[in-house]
């Protein structure tokens, strides 16, 4: 489908005829957002306090962040293909129950063998995650409101951390880094039973009327997508098909989008990992004032994604291409991020947070690639695509913190940031040479 024939759609369906619960959907992909993202990055949070416990060094503490990577990154393609196969109101109670689990065991671990054990579980029961969120986006949504609902469940990994962290510091300085997992694991125990009892697709959804499932189908929602595919693989086997994933590997347009979320993703990941250790441990801010500080970024994060999401929906519905309404307000993040290196050039912690609040803003602002997946991924394929998408973001999940470490041994972040400074600008080649026009790729 052409740019300028999704962005001029209109449908036919009043807005006021169909119900709207729809907008349900988008609060339990944003809370549990919100958990996904404590569970995964809590650990940067009681790290200062772990790594001198324990006498870790940066080198071992960059492998100690990687470990989740490690099983996130290696599953997001089987994660894909269970997508594709296994319908969300099964399998994603089913993963937030077994990672919650492992999170609320780190709470007891007796040393770093397993600590990494249980961190490698959190990474492989969280692998499938946000490509269900694509699938369910692409399910319960028209293409107009695709890119806001995407901001709003993408923004929960800024905003949980932006809010929680001065608690989540508060709790660790009062009753210790294990009740840090304790608590974020328990909430997870939670969104697990909501999930199993909640989630259905639109015509099966309690309070969605035909209207509504007509209004997602006019505007290029898929609300029958799990039909479809259960239709086609009562045509074939359930067994995975190499000619499928030789399909999303040969595609120009989605290794741009592969190879631009690894980069971009690199000062998210300095972020999500070495930020508080590098402001308690190298800008030498006390602890508490540090959880405080913290949470700005994650916050200005938090509304890049947001004013991002919008933004993109709103030049959509107001006449621009599809690919002018996806691809600038990513473009203009990750461009943004790259003032990180300013961060090393001034001594104020006010100066310092500030530049760190600026390019965190932008990286929320790029956050919202899932949008540009969900329109060019082959319609088949949505799982498969998302799984080697995220394949990609984990990677640099694995990578970026482990270089860090090692980076920093010198006692200085310079190179660290001039690498994310780096990496941005070639996100932002990605995204305006490679990716090209946006239009679903056909298999």
């Amino acid at each position: 489908m052409s740019d300028q024939a999704i962005g001029g759609r209109r449908s036919a369906v009043s807005p006021a005829q169909a119900s709207r619960t729809r907008y349900l959907i988008v609060a339990l992909l944003f809370i549990t957002g919100v958990v996904n993202y404590l569970d995964r990055t809590n650990l940067s949070i009681v790290a200062p306090s772990l790594s001198s416990e324990l006498h870790v060094d940066t080198t071992t503490m960059g492998w100690i962040f990687s470990a989740f990577g490690w099983t996130y990154a290696a599953l997001q393609i089987p994660g894909g293909w269970l997508a594709d196969r296994v319908h969300p109101k099964i399998l994603y109670p089913l993963v937030v129950l077994v990672w919650s689990i492992a999170t609320f065991s780190l709470g007891f671990v007796g040393g770093l063998t397993s600590l990494v054990i249980l961190r490698l579980a959190v990474g492989a029961f969280e692998s499938p995650t946000y490509i269900m969120n694509n699938r369910i986006v692409t399910t319960w949504f028209p293409e107009r409101e695709r890119a806001s609902t995407v901001g709003i469940y993408t923004s929960a990994q800024y905003v949980g951390l932006g809010f929680l962290t001065p608690l989540l510091v508060w709790m660790e300085v009062t009753y210790g880094w294990r009740s840090v997992f304790i608590l974020t694991g328990a909430l997870g125990l939670i969104m697990a039973l909501v999930w199993a009892l909640l989630y259905r697709d639109p015509a099966r959804f309690r309070g969605t009327n035909q209207a509504e499932v007509d209004l997602i189908r006019e505007g290029g929602g898929l609300p029958d997508l799990s039909d479809r595919i259960e239709a086609r693989q009562a045509e074939k086997k359930n067994a995975f098909v190499w000619s499928d994933l030789g399909i999303v590997l040969s595609r120009r347009k989605l290794w741009g989008m592969y190879v631009g979320q690894f980069c971009m993703l690199a000062s998210a990941n300095f972020f999500l990992t070495w930020f508080p250790t590098y402001l308690v441990k190298f800008r030498h801010m006390d602890f508490i004032k540090a959880g405080f500080y913290a949470s700005v970024p994650f916050l200005a994060g938090f509304l890049g994604v947001l004013f991002s999401g919008f933004l993109s929906d709103f030049l959509l519905r107001r006449g621009a291409t599809l690919a002018t309404a996806r691809k600038v307000p990513v473009i203009a993040g990750v461009v943004l991020s790259m003032v990180i290196i300013c961060a090393q050039f001034v001594e104020s912690p006010a100066m310092v947070i500030l530049f760190l609040t600026l390019a965190f803003f932008g990286t929320g602002m790029a956050s919202i690639t899932w949008s540009l997946i969900s329109t060019l991924a082959p319609e088949r394929l949505i799982g498969l695509t998302g799984g080697v998408f995220n394949l990609f973001g984990g990677l640099s999940g694995i990578v970026i913190p482990i270089v860090i470490g090692y980076l920093v041994q010198g006692g200085s972040f310079t190179p660290a940031f001039v690498l994310c400074s780096a990496l941005a600008a070639v996100a932002a080649f990605c995204y305006i040479v490679v990716v090209g026009k946006v239009e679903r790729v056909r298999e």
